[in-house]
């Protein structure tokens, strides 16, 4: 009796097997082994992006988190050390947001009704709310990553290399102040940076009520003022807007009309100006024949007249009278003093405009619009500010999205240019409804009661139409930003923010973007490098509490400043500031900070947040007091900085970095919706700051979507929950559906039915296979303690799957290595399916069976077991937990190997020599003839037991006969029939025919497609081949010659009678299926043996019991159990076969239309 040294289970249990494994790693610290043990290696540099756990995981990070742990599983088993420090992204809005919600508060609460200081230490906490359960689910789904160190963005060691990488930045010039129109999100009150706004889903479509307004001009042109009142017409999204109006804008190469029309609300005479290519967007073709004079009003076909046509530059100047005069627009000199501005409301010129929609004369609001401000600046034209009580200069709207009230207004300024009359009824109302906090109930935003309700949009709309200033309002869907953490829609708005000027390192980004590995390339080339090449400049400011604070202080006049680099910077300038008497004390030396001191402990003794750097007062050159500005930086620096941060670059482990050892990264993966946010930011600074890239290789995967196809969301109610999903089906399978079912930079579209399907196909297979082997190894008593049967002795199929296996081994190490994780476990899948278990394992199963120990079953043991303990080191990376469990149960058993887990194992090595490509090719052809039979006799319904003649294979070359016939032994088992026929391709046997693919066709040939498809279906059948041959054939048609690609059409065989054909690129089959006589009698005896086999084994019988069979008349069946009784009998091993009128105790056995009765009793 042999040893069961080989474990054997009761059934597959993965999710069983996930924790086992989990408590066998932690016993012998498998993923600190696998750093120690690669110690003095070349190292793999792999950089975690930060995730913020301030909220709950999710299933599309066990995808970005499979990516990064199959790489470094990889690297790790082909030798490389890999350091996998883990981090945590804990500032920023989404921080703060969540705070603000569940402390019921506004972000005007903020200092008011909370301190700072009390606000901070809640974010602070919050921010680690779901640190367990992001730990768990790491732990659980099996990604490698440190956690017990982890780098904290709060971390004041990692504030300070933020600081001095700003403090870099700004030497370089590439810091400065600016006041302009900026992204701002009402909702987060803060503005926002150009790579947050184009975060994936910020851009959306919205119904916006829109107008196209009539601005009545001063001194018209004669032939403008021959026919009513003259106006130019201009469009606007946003009619908010309007009232702060200050000047048109034309293109300076567009054409412009004059029109003679009518008002289609009002019905009065009017000339108009647009531009001429708009002109039937506003104007009814039909209505051009009609007469000015027929009109009569309510028509509905309005008739027009053109009386003028212009260049842009013809209209440049002149005026028009304010749309909406409720505030008269000022000019600020330097010193912030103001005068009643006369300069605006005329017509300027602008490159941007454009007539792909509107009028072709755009309203121009500087105080809400970059390209506005930047056309009204060149132009001389005034802005429409307000004047606080403060004396500052605003926009109309404040800063959460409202009218500012009369009441927060300089009175000056409300005597000098406010008509109270009419603004006091608009004053404080929302231009948005999203702003309006009665749409917000318990920190949750209605958004369909907000669109229902009536917005400011259409009340100006309103009040236009009734005082005869509107042309057409209509609604409108058009693309428009919003903010990424509120989902509300964005102002542009004026505001003072200190930016990095990303512009001037743009050339440079985009060259070193260039030498960046991207997957998929596309991704490289055009979100990120398209973005690139349209970059603006960072804008870095947050006007929020809780994050890194501006390391920069000025004196009031705004004349002198400085950027602090270091925390031991600051200390110095501190001691210089309580010498100068603008501090008391130093609060870092009354704690007891100790600069230059790089423990963590020192560390902890202070605070680089908001409030305590905000009391921190500096003495400039010239002695007066600086203070900090107040804005904290924008947390994607945070995020972007992390190869420095991490390692508190440079005050420690400077040398590391600069000598690139470990910087930059080798590899790093996150979601798509990073490119614009974490790539971007890492790119930026690391081109900027250093003048290299941060990363080698980056893997961008796509988004996680719904079975249908839909973004999985909270409001769907469409997510899936990763931790429930884990411990029903084990990680495994899960993250090898995720792996295989569609490239990682693929949208996968996840359905939990695939996973099932992974299990029982991919898992089900090869642990059967497992249980197949280890079975019989125990049986034999196997070690694998023998030499290596020679490769030469080994018989043809252990030679094939060997062969097959190295090729395997070969793909899928390129697999890995070029970041395609989806080929390589697709390709693992298809060996254990198609080759290992379907062909090898079932063709080979006699040779493990019962019989003496020979070299021929030693050879079947060895191959198929280093089938299976390859298979187990490919696949771990994919599948970390079944492929250890299977290759510890292998190796423990033989001593093979003496490492703790197959993720410290060495990756397979190729055996160029184990090769044969002839015998795969060879054994491919059987394959596929087998499969193409099998599928013919499905399609008719006849089972494989029961024997047909002939298959009948036209051969395309004397390769393709030596292969089949090579195997043809082999085939004809395989499929049950009597012989395979060659017949020489031309020989007529089957009736092929082609079929155009207009398409493809279509757009090469235009209008000779008709010729061309009716040519095609005229070809011969030696044309036919001809064309297989060579893969094109060249048609006459009419003289003119038209080459015909096989890639564009379809080939394929018609049936001859009594014979079905299948056909595969060069490969036909043709099978015979009629059904003789004699091979019905056969294939009822193949039948009855099948049936009396499973009775035999569902009554208990022993392999080795003989037996004694009854079996009832039938006319159907009686001559053929008569002609096949001895064959019957000792397939079965039954002593004798007896035909009887009555079978008592019978089981019945059912056939297609009649049932026979057999008893089966042991001997």
């Amino acid at each position: 009796m042999g040893s069961s040294k080989f474990k054997e289970y009761k059934g597959l249990d993965l999710p069983a097997v996930n924790s086992e494994v989990l408590e066998r790693w932690d016993a012998v610290d498998a993923f600190g082994k696998s750093i120690s043990t690669r110690e003095g290696h070349p190292t793999f540099v792999f950089y975690e992006g930060p995730p913020s756990a301030n909220g709950m995981p999710g299933i599309h990070h066990v995808m970005a988190r499979t990516i990064k742990d199959v790489v470094c599983r990889y690297k790790t088993q082909r030798g490389f050390l890999v350091h996998r420090k883990a981090g945590w992204d804990t500032h920023g809005l989404p921080v703060e947001l969540g705070v603000e919600k569940k402390l019921g508060i506004t972000k005007e609460d903020i200092g008011t009704k909370i301190s700072i200081e009390e606000y901070n230490r809640i974010c602070r906490k919050e921010v680690m709310t779901y640190t367990d359960a992001w730990e768990r689910l790491t732990r659980r789904m099996g990604y490698w990553i440190d956690m017990k160190d982890p780098y904290i963005t709060y971390d004041n060691k990692y504030i300070e290399t933020l600081w001095h990488l700003l403090a870099e930045l700004y030497k370089k010039g590439l810091l400065y102040k600016g006041y302009t129109i900026q992204p701002y999100s009402p909702a987060a009150g803060t503005g926002l940076s150009n790579h947050e706004l184009n975060q994936p889903g910020c851009y959306r479509d919205v119904k916006d009520t829109t107008m196209v307004a009539q601005f009545k001009m001063k001194h018209p042109k004669p032939e403008m003022a021959e026919w009513g009142t003259p106006y130019f017409l201009a469009w606007t999204t946003t009619p908010w807007t309007l009232p702060s109006n200050t000047a048109l804008c034309v293109g300076p190469k567009i054409d412009y009309v004059a029109v003679q029309t009518y008002n289609g609300y009002s019905g009065e005479k009017m000339t108009v100006v647009l531009a001429k290519a708009l002109l039937y967007t506003h104007f009814n073709k039909k209505a051009e024949g009609i007469a000015l004079e027929d009109y009569k009003p309510g028509d509905k076909l309005i008739p027009f007249k053109i009386v003028g046509e212009y260049k842009g530059p013809d209209l440049v100047g002149m005026e028009y009278e304010q749309l909406i005069p409720w505030v008269k627009p000022i000019d600020v000199a330097e010193d912030g003093s103001w005068t009643p501005s006369d300069k605006g409301f005329r017509v300027i010129s602008g490159d941007y405009v454009t007539t792909e929609d509107g009028t072709g004369i755009v309203h121009i609001a500087p105080t809400f619009g970059a390209d506005d401000a930047f056309v009204a600046r060149a132009a001389g034209i005034p802005s429409l500010f307000m004047i606080n009580k403060k004396g500052e200069t605003r926009p109309m709207v404040d800063l959460t999205g409202k009218f500012f009230l009369i009441d927060e207004l300089d009175e000056d300024f409300v005597k000098a240019c406010v008509n109270v009359d009419l603004y006091k009824d608009y004053q404080g109302k929302w231009v948005k409804n999203a702003y309006d906090p009665q749409f917000t109930v318990d920190g949750k935003y209605d958004e369909q009661v907000a669109q229902a309700a009536e917005s400011l949009d259409i009340e100006i709309c309103m009040m236009m139409k009734a005082a005869r200033q509107a042309f057409k309002i209509e609604k409108h869907v058009h693309n428009y930003p919003h903010c990424w953490r509120t989902d509300k829609p964005v102002l542009y708005y004026p505001l003072d923010s200190w930016f990095i000027r990303s512009t001037a390192g743009k050339e440079r980004m985009i060259e070193l973007n260039k030498t960046i590995n991207w997957k998929p390339e596309s991704t490289g080339t055009g979100r990120f490098g398209k973005w690139l090449e349209n970059l603006n400049d960072w804008n870095l400011s947050r006007s929020r509490y809780w994050g890194t604070p501006l390391p920069i202080w000025r004196t009031e006049d705004n004349s002198e400043e400085i950027c602090i680099g270091s925390v031991e910077e600051l200390y110095n300038e501190i001691e210089k500031s309580v010498a100068a008497g603008f501090m008391k004390s130093n609060p870092y030396k009354d704690k007891g900070f100790v600069p230059g001191e790089y423990n963590g402990e020192n560390y902890d003794k202070i605070d680089l947040h908001r409030p305590y750097v905000d009391d921190i007062i500096l003495v400039s050159e010239s002695d007066k007091p600086m203070k900090r500005e107040a804005d904290l930086i924008d947390v994607w620096f945070d995020s972007g900085a992390m190869p420095y941060a991490k390692l508190h670059y440079p005050f420690e482990n400077k040398e590391i970095v600069d000598s690139h050892q470990v910087y930059p990264a080798d590899f790093i993966a996150e979601g798509v919706d990073q490119t614009r946010g974490w790539f971007f930011t890492l790119h930026a600074i690391a081109s900027m700051v250093f003048d290299t890239i941060s990363y080698k290789t980056v893997i961008s995967n796509g988004l996680i979507l719904d079975k249908n196809g839909n973004k999985m969301s909270k409001r769907l109610g469409n997510g899936v929950d990763p931790f429930s999903t884990i411990e029903k089906y084990g990680s495994d399978p899960l993250r090898w559906y995720m792996i295989t079912n569609s490239s990682p930079w693929d949208n996968l579209k996840f359905d939990v039915d695939g996973i099932e399907e992974v299990r029982r196909k991919f898992f089900g297979t090869l642990y059967n296979t497992y249980s197949f082997f280890s079975l019989y190894a125990n049986v034999d008593g196997f070690e694998y303690k023998e030499a290596d049967v020679p490769m030469v002795e080994r018989p043809e199929i252990d030679r094939w799957i060997l062969s097959v296996l190295n090729t395997l081994v070969k793909e899928v190490d390129t697999c890995y290595s070029e970041y395609e994780p989806t080929k390589a476990g697709r390709l693992i899948s298809d060996f254990v399916n198609d080759n290992l278990s379907n062909w090898y394992v079932r063709l080979n199963r006699k040779r493990f069976w019962g019989g003496e120990f020979t070299q021929d079953k030693l050879s079947a043991y060895q191959t198929l077991y280093t089938c299976l303990e390859t298979v187990a080191k490919l696949m771990s990376p994919i599948a970390p937990f079944y492929a250890d469990k299977l290759y510890m149960d292998l190796v423990t058993a033989t001593g093979r190997d003496n490492v703790v887990s197959v993720h410290l194992a060495k990756f397979p090595e190729y055996k160029e020599e184990m090769i044969d490509k002839e015998l795969e090719v060879r054994m491919q052809m059987a394959q596929d003839v087998t499969s193409m039979v099998l599928a013919l006799r499905r399609k008719v319904n006849i089972k494989v037991r029961q024997p047909l003649q002939c298959i009948m294979i036209p051969v395309v070359d004397e390769e393709q006969r030596a292969h089949i016939e090579a195997v043809k032994a082999l085939i004809m088992s395989e499929v049950n029939v009597k012989d395979i026929k060659f017949v020489d391709g031309a020989a007529g046997v089957l009736v092929k025919k082609v079929k155009c693919d207009f398409k493809k066709m279509g757009p090469k040939f235009g209008k000779q497609m008709k010729a061309v498809a009716a040519a095609v279906a005229e070809m011969s059948q030696e044309t036919i081949a001809e064309l297989e041959k060579n893969g094109k054939y060249t048609l006459n048609l009419d003289g003119a010659e038209a080459v015909i690609e096989a890639a564009d059409v379809e080939i394929f065989s018609e049936d001859i009678p009594g014979w079905l054909v299948a056909n595969e690129g060069k490969l036909t089959v043709a099978l015979d299926v009629t059904v003789t006589e004699e091979l019905r009698r056969e294939g009822i005896a193949r039948e009855l043996v099948n049936r009396i086999q499973n009775i035999r084994k569902s009554s208990g019988l022993e392999i080795t019991d003989k037996i004694k069979i009854t079996l009832s008349k039938n006319q159907q069946t009686d001559d053929a159990v008569n002609e096949y009784k001895d064959y019957i009998c000792n397939q079965v091993l039954g002593t004798s076969l007896t035909l009887t009128d009555e079978v008592e105790n019978g089981t019945e056995l059912n056939f297609d239309d009649f049932s026979l009765y057999v008893s089966v009793v042991k001997e």
